[in-house]
């Protein structure tokens, strides 16, 4: 070896997972050592030495501490990569346990430590896999003793890749040195020990087989996009690592981003096996589902840039990013400026659906002087007219929403059109005579907003539909007029007619399950028919508004092209299976007249679980959850100091606190933060704008945290009667409206749970939630150890 001067030095995929569990003192050990390695690899105190007993030559050991060493892959003249880092005796005393190659399918580096993925296959949890654990005994209920059985031979469990040879997994990508144990797996806690430490492709592909995907769709969906074509050379580790397939920091100087796991490195990040729903040509509509955290809002962000990137010089704005919550808008223009720069920001317009549509509205001046409403005061104007009219047959809310998803929503304009509506999902059935006393309401409704110079964003919505309906409708006669007149019509036509235009060639919508039908006509209308115009990404298991919509009526066609995504790369399993539970047996739609399940839905993280406590009162389990976040946040502050002092920076910019507090109403965010104050916690609300300080604990009501994310998350307030609210009662004589309000407070609780990533905890006062699962009787409250060992039963038999 002949190394002179500086260095390169780059982190492999997952070596910074088992990095970041090291001790304090070894990490900053560790980017002490990145600094000298790169500055001098031949520096003396570094001890750079070939590791001999390892095959190809390639491995070598470097110094990090008097108990730990480096140990580092040479690709070649000053290119090294960080692949782990372990204690000085693991280093010597086995050195076969290290295995790394160059996958003859996507040409890049992986790196095993075979004992560690032995030893965490080896050590999985007994009785969490699949069809393994009573869950009776997991919540530590006693089980009845089995009556002796007869001696007689155990039949051993079949491997989960029975069906499978080791040809087909090696064919798929799996690393040749995990096939063996690959092969025999037999429970999923098994599977999630031995893909932790494993290759990423080797971790997709094991995954989605276990998940029931076939061979052909798993070597389409998942291995050929990040396979190469290119002519393979096992010993050329160079060629290698500047394979996109050598999943390694980008730049020498983003190892130590990566060991500190800044929270918002995931925010950008493309898992390779989505790449493909990314760059697809899709012949109209698509759509990509999936559970939270399993990279929708990124997979629309990398979808944004693709065709940004494919745009000819022109017009600036000519993409449309549209969300509902104006929170996640503003998120989505940051993220998007992180991922492609000022130059993608420039062709995109970021704005929230209903900006846009008043936007639209605004540009024909027939705003005029009106104040806007939001539905909570719509819902008291309402209240006030049945009021004053002394109407007793139809409620507020009932109209409300009639008035929205029917009338507005499929922009009914006469009480003929009424008569004739879809009302499909609406719950009770209603007679002709009954939707003439309801027209009759809905116009002495608008007319009082009229009188009072108020609108809603529904109608704004409507009616920049109809604006830009009216206007696609010109675009159509235009073109067909000139297809059959030819050029010379166009001297016979208007200016105005002349300049007509789709406004955007690309239309790409986040958590499109919370859109009205209004907002998809007016989505409809702004872009032309055709190859690549809608791309929408959603999920409705987090439909947290009353919007409901059915696509296809509306003219956006996505049967055959939809995609799901399964796997969630932010929260823990932990998280995951507890929060699932919190979803019931309901069947949930998606999107167009069909149902949606969260089947296969898993994580690959691992965590603690999630704490489950229950208190007498409202201020016990207020002061329990200050005493929590103090002890969270002092926590934290402690870690980022460490890091911030192990790198020489005494005045380094400090992570910023990353805990959210969420609760059911607006009073007990007040209270919270009050109580949380008074903990020397500094605090912050969540308000229609987002967080009012970044850097502070974030509380708000479930319906704020919408699209945030954090290392730990508090709910509190998970009380009968709070959760779902006392006033879904009224709508029991209407089952199908009582079913959607009930998945509504579910989906309320499930998008809170899983905001985290790391750690979760859920407190009750009084009465526990009829939603934590074995609570929904009516016998008292049970004790917080047995809701507790409910919620994790139920949660671990998902997994």
């Amino acid at each position: 070896m002949n190394v002179q001067g500086r260095a390169t030095l780059r982190l492999l995929d997952k070596a910074d997972k088992q990095i970041r569990k090291l001790p304090r003192s070894v990490k900053g050990a560790v980017y002490e050592f990145q600094y000298k390695f790169r500055d001098n690899p031949e520096n003396p105190g570094l001890n750079l030495k070939i590791l001999e007993g390892v095959q190809g030559g390639r491995l070598y050991s470097a110094r990090v501490n008097k108990d730990y060493r480096a140990l580092l892959l040479h690709a070649g003249e000053s290119d090294y990569v960080l692949v782990a880092v372990r204690p000085r005796g693991e280093v010597y005393d086995n050195l076969e346990r290290f295995k790394h190659q160059i996958n003859q399918v996507t040409g890049g580096i992986e790196f095993i430590d075979m004992e560690v993925v032995e030893s965490a296959t080896a050590s999985a949890e007994p009785g969490t896999g699949q069809g393994h654990t009573d869950p009776a005994e997991q919540a530590g209920q006693d089980v009845p003793a089995e009556p002796a059985a007869p001696d007689v031979p155990a039949e051993a469990p079949r491997p989960l890749f029975a069906d499978y040879t080791r040809d087909q997994l090696r064919e798929l990508g799996v690393a040749e040195a995990l096939l063996p144990l690959a092969l025999k797996v037999t429970t999923d806690e098994e599977l999630y020990g031995l893909v932790e430490y494993a290759p990423s492709l080797t971790e997709d592909v094991l995954l989605r087989l276990a998940d029931g995907m076939g061979f052909d769709e798993v070597l389409e969906e998942i291995t050929r996009p990040v396979a190469t074509s290119e002519t393979v050379d096992t010993s050329d580790y160079s060629a290698a690592l500047a394979r996109p397939a050598t999943r390694a920091t980008s730049e020498d100087t983003d190892i130590q981003a990566a060991i500190e796991d800044r929270f918002s490195r995931w925010k950008v990040f493309l898992h390779p096996a989505q790449h493909k729903l990314v760059r697809r040509e899709y012949r109209g509509p698509a759509r990509v589902s999936g559970g939270p955290g399993t990279g929708k809002t990124i997979v629309a962000l990398h979808r944004v840039a693709h065709l940004a990137a494919r745009l000819p010089p022109g017009r600036s704005k000519e993409i449309l990013f549209t969300t509902f919550n104006k929170n996640l808008a503003a998120d989505l223009r940051k993220r998007l400026l992180e991922l492609g720069g000022q130059a993608v920001v420039d062709r995109v317009e970021i704005v929230n659906i209903d900006k846009l549509a008043t936007q639209i509205v605004a540009e024909t001046g027939r705003t005029g002087r009106r104040r806007w409403i939001d539905d909570q005061k719509a819902l008291r104007e309402w209240s006030d007219l049945l009021t004053e009219l002394g109407e007793t047959q139809w409620d507020a809310e009932f109209l409300h929403a009639e008035w929205n998803q029917v009338i507005l929503g499929q922009a009914v304009n006469s009480r003929a059109d009424y008569f004739r509506a879809r009302r499909a999902g609406r719950g009770k059935r209603i007679s002709r005579a009954q939707r003439a006393e309801i027209w009759q309401l809905v116009e002495r409704f608008t007319m009082r907003l009229d009188e009072k110079g108020l609108w809603t964003h529904r109608q704004v919505a409507e009616l920049a539909a109809r604006i830009q309906s009216e206007q696609a409708m010109k675009i159509a006669t235009f073109e067909e007029r000139q297809d059959r007149e030819g050029a010379q019509m166009l001297q016979h036509l208007e200016q105005s007619w002349a300049n007509l235009r789709y406004p955007y060639r690309h239309v790409v919508v986040d958590e499109a399950q919370d859109l009205s039908p209004a907002h998809w006509k007016l989505l409809r209308a702004l872009v032309r028919e055709g190859d690549n115009d809608l791309f929408l990404v959603g999920d409705t298991h987090q439909r947290i508004y009353d919007n409901y919509a059915s696509l296809s009526s509306l003219g956006i066609n996505i049967r055959g092209r939809s995609a799901r995504l399964t796997l969630s790369y932010r929260t823990t399993r932990q998280i995951l299976g507890s929060a699932l539970g919190l979803l019931g047996e309901e069947s949930w739609d998606n999107l167009d007249d069909s149902t949606e399940t969260l089947a296969g839905y898993r994580s690959v993280l691992k965590g603690p679980r999630p704490e489950i406590r229950g208190f007498d009162t409202w201020q016990a389990e207020l002061d329990a959850l200050a005493e929590t976040v103090a002890a969270w946040e002092q926590e934290d502050r402690e870690r980022a100091a460490a890091a911030a002092e192990a790198e020489g920076e005494d005045g380094a910019e400090q992570e910023q606190t990353s805990i959210g507090v969420a609760v059911p109403t607006r009073d007990m965010v007040s209270e919270v933060e009050r109580r949380l104050a008074r903990e020397g916690v500094r605090a912050a609300g969540i308000g229609p704008e987002g967080p009012r300080l970044d850097d502070a604990v974030h509380v708000g009501t479930l319906h704020r945290f919408k699209g945030l994310e954090y290392r730990r998350m508090a709910i509190a307030g998970v009380t009968r009667g709070l959760v779902p609210g006392r006033h879904i009662d009224q709508f029991r004589e209407d089952p199908t409206r009582h079913e959607r309000e009930v998945q509504r407070s579910r989906s309320l609780l499930f998008v809170a749970a899983t905001r985290a990533r790391d750690t979760l905890g859920i407190t009750w006062h009084g009465t526990p939630s009829p939603f934590l699962p074995n609570t929904a009787t009516d016998s008292g409250p049970p004790g917080a150890d047995q809701v507790d060992g409910a919620l994790f039963a139920r949660g671990d038999a998902l997994f």
